[in-house]
């Protein structure tokens, strides 16, 4: 559907583990190189996804079943696909993503539900599409939900899920990582951002 002549990065991680910071932070500079870059985020990244964010993201943890938020994540991602990754894919840009499929494969598809047949199933049906380069952020899961919590945003429905879902989640994320070896690179969170960044610089120039 891309038609793809750029190159779409995502970042991927537990919650509170640094990965929108890494992002915003590859985003600049790689602007500053000249490069065209589209900085955007899962769920999210399109007026009608902003929507659904808001849905999925936001009051008590029981808001909604596992299935029901599968449905909602790829409704989310289908518009944000169309309306913004595809189109700056096609024009050459570099796309960031805070969050894509593979959240939904272990938030829904694992840590949540057994689901991920669903997951993988929905995913070839309405999206198709993976990122050229995934970058996982790993961190331990305490230190990771402590931060999390400090932000003290209204966005904290799975955070409130607690300690054992950011635990299986880390799991899940390492165990994709093992499964997708040429597009994932593991990075080591529990570091200053600032040697997190180089990690992320080196990841981008290593081989596939």
């Amino acid at each position: 559907m891309t038609d793809s002549k750029g190159l779409f990065i995502s970042f991927e991680g537990i919650d509170g583990s640094g990965k929108s910071t890494q992002a915003r932070l590859l985003a600049e500079r790689l602007r500053a190189k000249g490069r065209e870059v589209v900085l955007t985020r899962e769920p999210g990244g399109s007026p009608g996804a902003e929507e659904i964010r808001a849905l999925v993201l936001q009051g008590d943890p029981d808001r909604w079943s596992a299935e029901t938020e599968l449905l909602l994540f790829t409704a989310a991602r289908r518009d944000h696909l169309e309306r913004t990754i595809a189109p700056a894919l096609a024009r050459g840009a570099t796309v960031i993503c805070d969050r894509f499929a593979d959240s939904t494969r272990m938030y829904q598809g694992l840590s949540r539900g057994d689901l991920r047949a669903v997951v993988d199933q929905l995913h070839e049906l309405m999206i198709g599409v993976e990122p050229d380069l995934t970058l996982l952020i790993d961190m331990e899961p305490r230190a990771a939900l402590t931060r999390a919590k400090a932000r003290a945003t209204a966005e904290e429905r799975f955070e409130d899920f607690g300690l054992d879902l950011q635990v299986r989640m880390r799991e899940g994320f390492l165990s994709l990582a093992r499964e997708f070896p040429d597009r994932f690179r593991v990075i080591d969170g529990d570091t200053s951002p600032e040697a997190v960044a180089q990690e992320v610089d080196a990841a981008l120039q290593a081989p596939a």
